[in-house]
């Protein structure tokens, strides 16, 4: 059996780690295919995706980025055929072409000729002409599509004219979660990890903070954990806010790291504040695997998440006083959090973790290839070999 898996990133944030999780649930459902996977240049991703890739090819993806607009359509735009043939031959020459997330678009455009053997994964929630383009995308592809989030599904519109499926994505947490310590002695270790751009914000973090009473202030340590894309100039914005707003003692800004281990050790909360939708909440779920509750945005995929009062705190988008509110409230009543941390490990093993997730990919992609009369055909091949 021949699975080709295409994804547009190469580094190790959220959208990354899933790709490499999906592709090793693909490899514990057909342990002997030959997995071909194709990225757009080398990166962090290579250490988590060889043990379960059988090769790993680099190649110019016509990838839909919002800073790319322009070029794409201009310049980039001679290339695009190309791209699109050089697709279509790789789909129409393996069992099943796994492509993750919709912005791959020279993919996206050949599985219309080949649906049969295509799966669109969906990761994002985008806004604007963005929505319009990719909708029209994933239309066009006619493939089968799985969403990571019903939030993710209902922002393209539920399509009905193809099979789709809502899995959320599968996280690889710790074996047990780590114990809750804070109890009121120490300052309030508060994390926020993501990648540091408009979406995350990570400014509605230091608003909340600068906004708090200086004796509330002073029993706080913030981490923001991460780095932008391509650009220096948003985490230069960011250390110039924390410097304005005094909070160089309170505040450290760290770069991101391939492993986020240490951080969810460090903290007591997670914050995810999000100022716009979110697909489903990775760091949600990684911290709820960590036995840290969540203090996260009402939007998006993170209400899929977050079980308010029962695994931690939804808070509308943009609203710094909301988020103070709720770091004076665990201030004041430590004795919260470990109730909140026991429900939300709970919630992951239930409905994130890998095996669960592992467990559905591999029953969608055996339904697809079934339809084909593909799973049977192997599967007689085995047993006659066996016999042999």
């Amino acid at each position: 059996m021949r699975i080709a898996c295409i994804h547009q990133g190469w580094e190790l944030y959220g959208s990354d780690r899933s790709f490499a999780e999906s592709v090793a649930a693909l490899r514990e459902a057909y342990p002997d295919a030959e997995i071909e996977v194709v990225l757009p240049r080398p990166g962090p991703i290579l250490d988590i995706l060889q043990p379960h890739a059988s090769r790993i090819l680099f190649e110019p993806l016509w990838i839909l980025r919002r800073k790319a607009l322009l070029r794409l359509a201009t310049v980039d735009v001679p290339r695009l055929p190309v791209a699109v043939l050089r697709a279509l031959r790789r789909i129409q020459s393996f069992d099943l072409v796994y492509v993750n997330t919709s912005v791959i678009v020279d993919y996206a455009l050949a599985a219309r000729f080949s649906r049969d053997r295509t799966i669109l994964h969906i990761h994002e929630i985008p806004e604007g002409l963005a929505l319009k383009i990719l909708g029209r995308l994933i239309g066009w592809s006619r493939s089968e599509l799985i969403f990571n989030s019903k939030a993710t599904r209902d922002a393209f519109d539920d399509p009905k004219s193809v099979l789709t499926h809502v899995v959320y994505n599968g996280v690889e947490g710790p074996d047990t979660p780590l114990p809750v310590t804070y109890d009121g002695s120490r300052p309030l270790r508060v994390l926020l990890l993501g990648r540091i751009n408009r979406i995350k914000g990570q400014e509605v973090l230091l608003d909340a903070i600068a906004d708090m009473p200086a004796a509330g202030r002073e029993r706080l340590e913030v981490r923001i954990v991460g780095s932008a894309f391509e650009s220096n100039e948003p985490e230069r914005d960011l250390r110039e806010r924390i410097e304005r707003f005094g909070l160089r003692d309170r505040v450290t800004l760290l770069p991101f790291m391939p492993d986020p281990s240490e951080h969810y050790a460090w903290a007591d909360v997670v914050t995810v504040p999000s100022r716009r939708p979110e697909s489903l909440g990775r760091v949600a779920i990684e911290a709820m695997a960590w036995g840290r509750p969540v203090i996260a945005s009402a939007i998006g995929g993170l209400t899929e998440v977050v079980e308010v009062g029962r695994t931690g705190w939804t808070l509308p988008p943009g609203d710094p006083q909301a988020l103070k509110a709720v770091l004076l409230e665990v201030l004041e009543n430590p004795a919260r959090l470990a109730p909140l941390a026991a429900a939300g490990r709970l919630r992951y093993e239930k409905l994130f973790s890998r095996d669960a997730v592992s467990a559905t990919i591999g029953r969608i992609v055996g339904q697809k290839l079934a339809r084909r009369g593909i799973v049977g055909a192997f599967g007689l091949r085995a047993e006659q070999g066996a016999a042999e």
